[in-house]
């Protein structure tokens, strides 16, 4: 009983189904239902309200329990009589008679037979649903008719026909088109494809805080040599050219005979300020490795290809799935798995000697105290050059 305007005298009387409709308009907004007083445990419906309010046009509502059948709720001129002469009975047509006998076998089949996960495939029956399914067939047997289907938690006639349809046109499933990618997406600079197809191998390398890691391998995807070197200089004090120069020489003194050495290039967020000694890092020890490792002509040869190339360290991440976002997490599961492939398969994916499974076998444990990363990166780079090489061609 609130009176909203005292200078309004329209009277609304309302039995309750009559008055739980009316505040639901009121809380749509309806403009001539803001000035009217509630009179509780009368029968009448909708008076005109005195005064000049703009006349709204019909609007209906859609009966509860067909979900078809319209009824008109706006314009408020009509009493109980005009409402229930002027509205269309429900039809008492079950779910049933709208499909075909044969629509009607697809859709049972399919609730009747298919699994929790084959269900969830089926639109809005993702989640609970699907669950509500199984558990009903389980209680009560196999639905004998669409109408059934409503007995369900949760499915009701507008969900049960948005299913019965999902599952009559399933959605067609689009083919995931391969991307053809492009060497310059991951191998910088340019160099003629023609050159690296022709490659015998090549010298994976990765710069950690504080060690170096490489990966010989040939074009055959076996593992030549595989490596890592500590550098007790690095980050250390000023950053002192002499001392990473020691520690980078010693390291290319190590290095096998390549036709190409790969450098891993890091892509670090310029804005996290945190990282600018890391960044400063790498890019010092790329650089230095960049001038010991490119042989030095006499005079310069613009026919031969660089000796040195880098190789984008997300796109390495991309093709083994390791990205998430803008950071890549620890391929150390792909290095084992390649490692166990290279005894179990007749053709695996990446061929290892003997002495290098046993000697890297524990380094690549989850949460294990020391965890080769700067060897499993060098590894997975080198494998994921030969492979976007082949798959770019």
């Amino acid at each position: 009983n609130h009176d909203y305007n005292v200078g309004c005298k329209a009277i609304y009387v309302f039995d309750r189904p009559e008055r739980n409709l009316f505040q639901k308009l009121r809380k749509q907004g309806c403009q001539q239902t803001r000035h009217t007083k509630l009179i509780p445990g009368q029968y009448g419906l909708f008076y005109q309200p005195q005064g000049s309010l703009p006349k709204l046009e019909f609007r209906y509502l859609n009966c509860t329990c067909c979900w078809r059948s319209r009824i008109p709720v706006a314009g408020f001129e009509t009493l109980n009589d005009t409402l229930s002469s002027s509205t269309t009975p429900c039809d008492d047509k079950s779910l049933d008679a709208y499909y075909t006998s044969e629509q009607r076998g697809v859709i049972l089949q399919l609730l009747n037979n298919a699994a929790e996960s084959e269900l969830a495939a089926v639109k809005l029956l993702r989640g609970r649903k699907s669950v509500n399914i199984v558990e009903y067939r389980t209680r009560n047997g196999p639905f004998k008719n669409l109408e059934s289907v409503t007995n369900v938690p949760l499915l009701k006639h507008k969900s049960a026909v948005i299913v019965f349809n999902s599952i009559l046109n399933p959605p067609e499933k689009k083919e995931k088109r391969k991307v053809k990618i492009q060497l310059a997406k991951f191998i910088r600079p340019e160099v003629e494809r023609t050159w690296l197809e022709e490659a015998n191998s090549i010298v994976s390398i990765v710069c950690g805080v504080n060690k170096i890691a490489w990966a010989h391998m040939d074009r055959g995807m076996n593992v030549l040599e595989w490596k890592h070197e500590d550098c007790h200089n690095f980050l250390k004090g000023t950053y002192m050219a002499s001392a990473y120069l020691d520690d980078i020489s010693s390291v290319v003194s190590h290095l096998p005979t390549a036709d190409f050495f790969v450098v891993e290039k890091t892509s670090i967020s310029l804005q996290n300020t945190a990282l600018y000694p890391v960044m400063a890092h790498m890019r010092t020890v790329e650089a230095m490795l960049f001038a010991l490792l490119e042989p030095r002509y006499t005079q310069p040869d613009n026919t031969a290809p660089p000796k040195v190339l880098n190789m984008m360290r997300t796109a390495v991440g991309r093709h083994f799935g390791l990205m998430v976002g803008d950071s890549r997490t620890s391929g150390a599961q792909a290095m084992q798995q390649m490692m166990t492939e290279s005894v179990t398969q007749k053709i695996p994916r990446v061929t290892f000697p003997h002495n290098l499974l046993v000697k890297y076998r524990n380094s690549f444990q989850m949460g294990g105290r020391s965890r080769g990363e700067e060897l499993c990166d060098a590894m997975l780079q080198a494998v994921a050059f030969y492979e976007l090489l082949s798959e770019s061609s």
